[in-house]
């Protein structure tokens, strides 16, 4: 209790709206933060993901060119001219195929001497490969690889090689060759944010074409300090100290040792503007809503201490008229307090009415108990007997009477009724037969049919057809009034069949008298009984006006 008054202390109910406001606010304000951190978090997410992934479509052009080139290679050096040693034709048919591109071939000995080069005219003497590092590393390894750029001789521009190795003589290797300038047209930022760039990184770490505001010519050395850190195959690189508000994506061209890179600036104004407008807006809506709860407090309270003077004076035991205020919810407490005064008197007879009904029926109760005891009580032979006995009828009597009071003793249906009692035996449930028109009996009706039924039920799983799993039981009910009788009858029979011989018993028990006696005189008509060898048969005819709910 002390918690709760620390935390909610006596105050006005103004001060209470002016705090809800403020903590309805407030965690709105809290909660958009959040939203914005997550979405500026998504947005770098996002744009790392993105930039790996355009980093990687470089990746694949520049493969394509390169793949090409080592296809050109293959072409060329399966020729016939070049298998006949017949140099000047294929210097010729080479160039005049190369002639549109920007491709050149270059044959060489195992030395590296250049036997032809399409640069120059065939026969113009030509020194040795100006990459023998590169030249040295593909005869070693025996496949096609990419050199890394350098100063070509032969052009003086800045050039890298495809070369491939060959077994034959005197050609050992085929070389294409394409300036450095030419492949950064492949090389391009289109697609990428303002003040993005992009490079072709070369296994030394130089760069063999780049484009963007970072204005990188071929052969200049990339950042020392952010080579060692692209290790996997593709990813992105961020350091603030490295790259200031900027990140980097790259790609491992797959199958050749090169890498492209593009990097650029992260872009901070929209996430900026959109704090300034949350924090200045946080800061109004909280205003507005503290200055438009300190205005409904004040409505509130006048309608508040209204509704209180009525409630004092139906207190009183006055009946109150509604007032009229501006909150529609009071309007409606009014109109429900008005009501309620004139209502209360009605409830008070009608609270007269439902304990004398009570009285009545638990007397009814009682003596219908008292009276099945006595006659239990002369028939037994023993107190377990008495209490077996009791205990069973009353579990009948029960059923009826939790049944009623579900429909608050205004009346229960016919099938209802039976299915209900049918229920204490479900193993005998599928052997009985039931039939007959529904309707709704009164709650005495219930009670008496009910304890008739449950009787029957009883008898015969003990001594009669539901003892045996080949007997059958048929219960069925019909009108069976005449037209020159004015009183309307119904007749309900119990028939069982396939059950063991039956005998009538020498003395008339307690469930006889439930079953005949009680029954006719419950019900205004009469009872036959026949034990029939083959089962027994008891038929009820009683007047409909005792049964069936006007």
């Amino acid at each position: 209790m002390k918690i709760v008054t620390l935390f909610f202390p006596k105050a006005s109910i103004g001060t209470y709206l002016v705090a809800m406001a403020v903590a309805i606010a407030l965690p709105i304000f809290a909660f958009v933060a959040l939203l914005l951190l997550q979405l500026e978090d998504n947005q770098r997410s996002t744009l790392k993901r993105e930039t790996a992934q355009d980093a990687l479509a470089l990746s694949r052009i520049i493969d394509r060119q390169l793949q090409d080139m080592a296809t050109t290679l293959r072409l060329l050096s399966s020729s016939p001219e070049l298998e006949n040693g017949n140099l000047a034709s294929f210097h010729e048919r080479t160039e005049t195929a190369l002639r549109d591109n920007t491709l050149f071939v270059i044959a060489v000995d195992r030395t590296g001497q250049q036997l032809l080069n399409t640069r120059r005219a065939f026969g113009t003497p030509l020194g040795k490969t100006a990459n023998m590092t590169a030249f040295e590393a593909v005869m070693a390894s025996g496949r096609i690889e990419a050199s890394d750029v350098f100063r070509g001789r032969t052009s003086g521009e800045w050039v890298y090689n495809v070369t491939l190795p060959r077994k034959n003589d005197p050609v050992a290797a085929l070389i294409i060759t394409q300036d450095a300038k030419d492949l950064g047209k492949l090389v391009t930022t289109e697609g990428l944010a303002p003040g993005w760039s992009a490079a072709i990184i070369d296994e030394s770490g130089h760069v063999v074409a780049a484009t963007g505001p970072a204005n990188l010519e071929p052969g200049t050395p990339f950042d020392p300090r952010i080579l060692p850190a692209l290790t996997v195959s593709r990813g992105v690189f961020q350091d603030e100290t490295i790259l200031p508000h900027m990140l980097l994506g790259y790609a491992q061209i797959p199958g050749w040792s090169w890498k492209t890179v593009i990097w650029g600036p992260i872009a901070q104004a929209s996430i900026l503007s959109t704090w300034r407008f949350l924090i200045i807006g946080g800061v109004a809506l909280v205003l507005v809503a503290v200055l438009g709860a300190y205005a409904v407090a004040r409505q509130v309270r006048t309608t508040i201490r209204d509704i209180a003077e009525m409630a004092n004076r139906m207190g009183e035991g006055h009946i109150v008229s509604p007032v009229e205020t501006s909150v529609i919810e009071a309007n409606q407490v009014a109109i429900a307090l008005s009501n309620a005064s004139f209502d209360r008197s009605q409830t008070e007879d009608r609270l007269r009415f439902v304990m004398h009904e009570l009285v009545h029926r638990t007397k009814n109760l009682l003596t219908l108990a008292q009276a099945m005891m006595r006659q239990l009580a002369k028939q037994s032979d023993s107190v377990e007997s008495f209490r077996a006995a009791v205990a069973d009828r009353l579990e009948g009597l029960v059923r009826s009477i939790e049944l009623l009071t579900s429909e608050q003793w205004g009346g229960v249906s016919l099938r209802r009724v039976v299915d209900i009692h049918l229920q204490a035996f479900p193993q005998s449930r599928e052997q009985i037969d039931i039939s007959g028109e529904d309707f709704v009996l009164k709650p005495d009706a219930v009670q008496n049919l009910g304890l008739a039924l449950h009787e029957l039920a009883t008898n015969s799983v003990k001594y009669g057809a539901l003892s045996v799993p080949q007997g059958r039981v048929r219960f069925e009910w019909r009108d069976v009034s005449e037209e020159d009788k004015p009183d309307a009858l119904l007749r309900f029979t119990w028939e069982e069949r396939g059950g063991p011989p039956v005998t009538e018993p020498s003395r008339s028990g307690f469930g006889t008298t439930v079953i005949k006696a009680h029954a006719a005189s419950a019900f205004r008509g009469t009872v036959e009984i026949d034990f029939r060898p083959e089962g027994l048969l008891w038929v009820l005819t009683a007047q409909r006006a005792t049964l069936v709910r006007d």
